[in-house]
């Protein structure tokens, strides 16, 4: 937006600023917040902090400097608020994992080592964050994020204190991270839609599985290499020879790879999911009924059964759905469901398909907002930073659904009327 575009929403945004960081207790941190996303929306190449005081009227580096880098305001009660109105306005049908890397020279900012960055598709010195998004076809925005920790920050305790990471901040896995932000939007009392993401947190069976354990549906992409039996396939039970404790049931067939189940007489159909710059996005699918075989899966419906002993073999039936398209010699997605085997291939679809709105979030968040701009150090300040840059999208995203509501509205928080796991 250029300087008048941004002093015409200044109403509009004090309102805003005014709910969504209530929590902030001092009024003068209040208005640097509201300064600091004024200076996110304005025009400008680079999105830190000097040059952005620069381009202000009223900016102040230095106050801007002790707002984002010093001050203890907590940024969860903020965030929540943003989920809030977010809820309020739109009802995401999907929310939307997945993680996204910061290029970072030094060793000096929190959580930064060398680590695959998705931003330049190779290994480099970065952060990376993990993020939860809430999504439909028409809007979405970030709900949550979480700073991911290397384990080589675990135990350096000089490197963790000038960075202030928090003593209670450990090293822990991405899995592990969204399912904590997962578990704290829904504690807030947000409706869980249907949980999409990339193969990245698909091909985790341990993820999914927890995904289950709480309830929750979700259309997640898999590697085609993760192995599976026939939905028929049934255990037989051995016959006890009387000698050593008693034979397990267990299946006769080795499981394979879910590639190899896509046979010359699987049925694809076609199917359309949204409308597309040039024209109605369509391709084909097929649904299979399949029982997911690694050795996490069986470990887990072991443990789940109450032991290996109470265990009566049969490992549950998922839903695989693959896509071909019509020019294409074999398919080129897979993806991993738990909806009830007569959801509609269209919704499979539609959920799957939804995971692309994190592109747009990001081109956003990044080239338009300043999300990787931050030059701070600390744990604090990039915690600071990411909210003020959601809450400058979120701000962004309610103008565009609705350029006359400005009265702030209540999330929902009705049960989920997404199909739940069978």
């Amino acid at each position: 937006m250029d300087a008048h575009e941004v002093n015409r929403l200044r109403a509009a945004l004090a309102m805003f600023v005014a709910d969504v960081f209530a929590s902030v207790p001092r009024k003068d941190q209040r208005r640097w917040g509201e300064c600091y996303l004024r200076g996110l929306m304005l025009d400008g190449r680079r999105k830190s902090i000097q040059p952005m005081a620069e381009r202000l009227p009223d900016g102040n580096m230095q106050a801007l400097q002790q707002f984002v880098n010093q001050s203890p305001w907590e940024w969860e009660p903020v965030r929540r608020r943003i989920a809030e109105r977010i809820y309020g306005v739109i009802t995401p049908e999907v929310w939307v994992v997945d993680d996204v890397s910061f290029p970072k020279c030094g060793t000096a900012s929190a959580g930064v080592a060398r680590q695959y960055c998705g931003a330049l598709g190779k290994r480099a010195n970065c952060q990376v964050a993990v993020s939860v998004h809430a999504a439909t076809d028409t809007a979405s925005c970030p709900l949550e994020w979480e700073l991911f920790l290397p384990e080589e920050w675990a135990s350096d305790h000089g490197r963790r204190s000038r960075a202030g990471v928090p003593d209670e901040v450990g090293h822990v896995s991405k899995m592990r991270l969204a399912l904590g932000l997962l578990d704290q939007l829904a504690a807030h009392g947000l409706a869980v839609p249907v949980i999409v993401a990339d193969a990245g947190y698909g091909r985790s069976v341990s993820f999914r599985i927890a995904l289950e354990e709480r309830g929750w549906s979700y259309v997640m992409a898999v590697d085609p290499k993760e192995v599976a039996r026939p939905a028929g396939a049934r255990p037989h039970q051995p016959v006890y020879s009387g000698l050593g404790p008693p034979t397990l049931p267990r299946y006769r067939e080795a499981p394979r790879p879910l590639h190899t189940f896509v046979t010359p007489n699987v049925s694809f159909e076609q199917v359309s999911w949204r409308q597309g710059s040039k024209g109605m996005m369509t391709s084909r699918f097929a649904v299979l009924e399949i029982r997911p075989s690694g050795k996490e899966a069986t470990r887990t419906s072991q443990e789940q059964a109450g032991g290996r002993g109470s265990w009566n073999g049969e490992l549950p039936s998922r839903t695989l759905l693959v896509e071909q398209p019509w020019d294409a010699a074999e398919p080129t997605g897979y993806w991993m469901s738990n909806p009830p085997a007569l959801t509609p291939v269209a919704d499979l679809v539609r959920w799957a398909k939804m995971r692309w709105r994190i592109e747009h979030d990001y081109r956003e968040l990044k080239h338009g907002l300043g999300l990787d701009h931050f030059e701070g150090r600390t744990w604090r300040g990039w915690h600071h930073h990411v909210t003020l840059v959601t809450a400058a999208q979120a701000f962004l995203t309610l103008r565009r659904l609705d350029p006359k509501v400005q009265a702030p509205a209540r999330a929902s928080t009705r049960p989920s009327t997404h199909y739940k796991t069978c």
